[in-house]
């Protein structure tokens, strides 16, 4: 990766932005080009984005080839005597490390380089401050944060007082900083009795949208794939639209009615993204429990990227934690329209679940991709015969929520043959024997 590159990924002008060195320990093997590896290539490149988006400045980045991080300095002490050599030079305000960083390493490295360090997790963090914006979403942050610094607040006021604000430092998490530890765990306990009424009222909603038979599609991927223009296309709805990584962080539910007249709901999740720190999955477990419950998975995968296959394998990863890897699954290779698309979708098409290429941008590929969709969903559908009143209730569920394939109206009723949702269906079957029940 060159540096046009990285710090391509930075953009901003500089300004009073805040300057940042990114560092990272590459596994994969003794130097050969002077470069990083292509999966800490990738990585860093994404680290450089995070910042970005919590309006940082990347000026300079360290790799260190070794087999492991050295359990004490997560980098060699002499790197880390580099690095704060190069802090000097480029007048950097924080160091940021690629890997999630023990409370001992912490507190190490910030005696050596001197600067303020961080962590990929704690500007992950931040940035999801920022970006909840439901009470939910704030207590799933908080309770992420306070989680990442109950184990460094023991015997760190010193290393603590450094932080000041800035990068990794933002959200409802940061006033707990300098407080006791016992209150602490009672907020967050606190927090996870709250997230459980959510959990509650969430199990709930659910239970609703079954007794009205409604199928659940969830859109997944990695972030910044276009999920939430996916859902705008889909549903016509203006969910937030923004050309960073997170911009979406609390689900959204919209109705979606099918050429086949079936209507469904669409949820549209928090994005993934490698590295993910696991107590952030956990916090974000109610959340993300709309992806288990869904029926159906949409995986929407940014096709014009360069690490097209490695971002959704990482989701496919994070998926099968959630114990949802195995659900029906259409993938929407997206951004079609970019000239740099094509390599990712020829990659991808013989490989992943039912492929549709399309652009949530421009709406191509909108007609295949609900094609797809009818079809998962069609497997959930049950044949009906039925003869019914025109005064039965359950016909206009037929005639809004199922596959009408016969219709024929007599003096007396409707003689219909459909295809419906199984709860439907019993119910159909038990008021209505086929071929006939019911008449008059």
């Amino acid at each position: 990766m060159s540096d046009k590159e990285l710090f391509k990924a930075s953009n901003r002008p500089d300004g009073d932005l805040e300057r940042v060195i990114i560092a990272a320990v590459d596994p994969s093997g003794p130097m050969e080009s002077g470069g990083a590896s292509f999966d800490e290539d990738e990585s860093l490149l994404e680290l450089a984005e995070l910042i970005r988006t919590v309006d940082g400045a990347v000026v300079g980045q360290v790799i260190q080839k070794r087999k492991r991080p050295d359990p004490t300095y997560y980098i060699g002490s002499g790197k880390a005597e580099e690095i704060a050599v190069m802090c000097d030079g480029l007048d950097a305000d924080t160091v940021v490390f690629d890997d999630e960083l023990t409370p001992g390493q912490h507190a190490k490295l910030e005696d050596i380089i001197g600067r303020k360090v961080i962590d990929r997790t704690q500007v992950i963090l931040d940035i999801f401050a920022r970006r909840a914006s439901t009470a939910e979403g704030k207590l799933q942050v908080e309770l992420a944060q306070l989680e990442y610094l109950l184990p460094r607040l023991v015997g760190s006021r010193e290393a603590l007082s450094r932080l000041g604000g800035g990068i990794g430092t933002r959200g409802p998490g940061e006033t707990k900083l300098e407080t006791d530890r016992r209150v602490i765990r009672r907020r967050i306990s606190d927090i996870k009795n709250k997230i459980e009424q959510v959990k509650s009222r969430r199990q709930i909603q659910r239970g609703r949208r079954k007794a009205n038979e409604l199928p659940v599609a969830s859109l997944v991927g990695y972030t910044n794939a276009g999920k939430s223009s996916l859902m705008n296309l889909l549903t016509g709805s203006s969910v937030l639209v923004e050309d960073k990584l997170f911009a979406t962080l609390d689900p959204t539910t919209r109705k979606l009615v099918l050429p086949n007249n079936q209507e469904m709901l669409v949820t549209d999740t928090v994005g993934f993204i490698r590295k993910i720190p696991h107590h952030l999955i956990v916090a974000f477990r109610a959340t993300l429990e709309e992806t288990i419950e869904a029926d159906m998975l949409i995986h929407v995968v940014d096709a014009s990227s360069g690490y097209a296959e490695e971002q959704y394998d990482s989701v496919m990863e994070v998926l099968a934690d959630l114990g949802a890897k195995d659900k029906p699954m259409v993938t929407v290779l997206n951004k079609s329209d970019r000239p740099d698309s094509a390599d990712g979708v020829m990659k991808l098409s013989s490989v992943v679940p039912n492929p549709v290429v399309m652009s949530a941008l421009t709406g191509e590929g909108l007609d295949r991709l609900m094609s797809e969709v009818m079809k998962v969903l069609s497997k959930r559908l049950v044949r009906v015969e039925a003869f019914m009143p025109y005064d039965e209730p359950m016909l206009r569920e037929v005639e809004a929520h199922g596959d009408i394939i016969l219709r024929d109206y007599v003096d007396n009723g409707v003689k219909l043959v459909a295809e419906v949702e199984s709860v439907l269906a019993a119910r159909i079957a038990a008021k209505y024997p086929k071929n006939g029940g019911g008449r008059a």
